[in-house]
């Protein structure tokens, strides 16, 4: 993972540094470096002690629950609205999720240390970086009640729906293998799903690679949880 020390900040491109009033950005900018988000690759494991906090300038990060049965269940992601990291806003120091690379992209990193001095030392850092918290956690809860009571349509229209707004882009570097992976769901009922998109024109699935042809229409078909969780997302954001 090639790193760059100094992000400039005409290349500011992570939406949660960017509301940061320019005193507060100027604190952590020093500490900042620019690295690469290669897909797979796994930023902190669950319960691993966390070295930095990244934050998303593109693609897309994935947090993940590894089952003792095997495979895992996705609860959250995070693009360029937010951070890998979360614990550090809470005055902890250890992973609660996997956080995996989905989709491939950029990152400011900081180190954990330098980060968690900046937030207790500062009341304006604290209380931008607690509503951040305050919404991911949202989306954790948001995202169980989806896992539990919707539809592997509506839950895959969703996720899909999510990844869109998180890269800002219809084109998603995406593999079925991955997304049964992070819906926790047979690789066979993703193929199935997908087709069907597909058939009604909201989508087209190729290997490896999905375009969102009809974001109104896919939205219809999905659960009232991709309107919630970027809605308060928007509130924290703007």
């Amino acid at each position: 993972m090639a790193a760059r020390k100094g992000a400039a900040s005409s290349s500011l491109r992570n939406r949660l540094l960017d509301r940061l009033p320019p005193k507060q950005l100027d604190r952590l900018h020093a500490d900042l470096e620019t690295v690469a988000l290669e897909v797979r690759k796994t930023l902190h494991k669950r319960g691993s002690r966390l070295e930095y906090a990244y934050f998303p300038q593109s693609g897309m990060v994935s947090f993940v629950i590894p089952i003792e049965e095997g495979g895992s269940v996705e609860v959250g992601t995070v693009g360029s609205e937010g951070m890998v990291g979360i614990s550090l806003l809470l005055g902890g120091e250890l992973g609660l999720q996997e956080a995996m690379v989905q989709i491939e992209g950029q990152a400011l990193r900081m180190p954990a240390r330098k980060l968690k001095m900046a937030i207790e030392d500062d009341g304006v850092l604290r209380l931008h970086f607690g509503l951040f918290a305050q919404c991911f956690h949202f989306q954790v809860a948001q995202t169980a009640a989806c896992n539990a009571g919707h539809t592997l349509d509506q839950r895959l229209a969703r996720w899909l729906l999510l990844a869109r707004y998180r890269i800002g882009s219809d084109e998603l570097p995406l593999t079925h293998e991955f997304l049964s992976m992070m819906l926790a769901v047979r690789r066979a009922g993703v193929t199935v799903t997908a087709g069907t998109l597909q058939q009604a024109g909201l989508i087209r699935h190729r290997r490896g690679h999905v375009t969102v042809l009809d974001p109104r229409g896919l939205e219809e078909v999905s659960c009232e949880c991709y309107r919630r969780i970027t809605e308060q997302e928007e509130a924290v954001l703007s």
